[in-house]
């Protein structure tokens, strides 16, 4: 665990964007119709299920990174085959992934894409940061997912039409 001021500082800014981002995500995820789950907006895009499966990989990656055993060399798994199932892959990652972070000292680095095709090696903490970003930006494309499944938007940073604040 980190023992200087400075660090510890920035270890537990991660910690606490990560509690409440993760929260934020399995409300979104939890609003969507399980019936939807096939919903693919466009032929380029991941369908609501995939996309959902995507933040669970996401958590799966910070946890072997802070472990020191990311490796990409076989790809990833595919979704599973239900919305379900993807959520319940999302609560347990994100679990696991805070247990990990709250544990570690964040020193060292990970291998990971710096550009097409280029791969480099990226502080631990500048990559979950990377991560979180990166779900807070498909949380966004999920949530016009939600929209289109005439699902609810639940409020994710301020009000929305189907959860106004006044």
């Amino acid at each position: 665990m980190a023992t200087n001021g400075a660090s510890e500082s920035a270890r537990q800014a991660l910690i606490n964007a990560y509690e409440n981002e993760l929260a934020t995500t399995l409300k979104v995820l939890k609003a969507y119709p399980a019936d939807k789950s096939e919903l693919r907006p466009h032929a380029k895009c991941k369908n609501a299920r995939e996309l959902a499966w995507l933040f669970a990989m996401e958590q799966m990656l910070g946890t072997a990174a802070i472990h020191d055993k990311l490796d990409l060399s076989g790809g990833l798994p595919p979704a599973p085959d239900s919305l379900d199932e993807a959520i319940l892959a999302f609560e347990k990652a994100g679990s696991d992934f805070l247990t990990a972070l709250r544990a570690s000292d964040l020193s060292g680095t990970v291998r990971f894409f710096t550009g097409p095709k280029q791969m480099g090696d990226i502080p631990k903490p500048q990559f979950l940061w990377f991560l979180l970003h990166d779900q807070i930006h498909h949380r966004g494309q999920f949530s016009i997912y939600l929209r289109m499944a005439d699902g609810k938007v639940p409020s994710i940073y301020g009000p929305s039409a189907d959860e106004p604040w006044m």
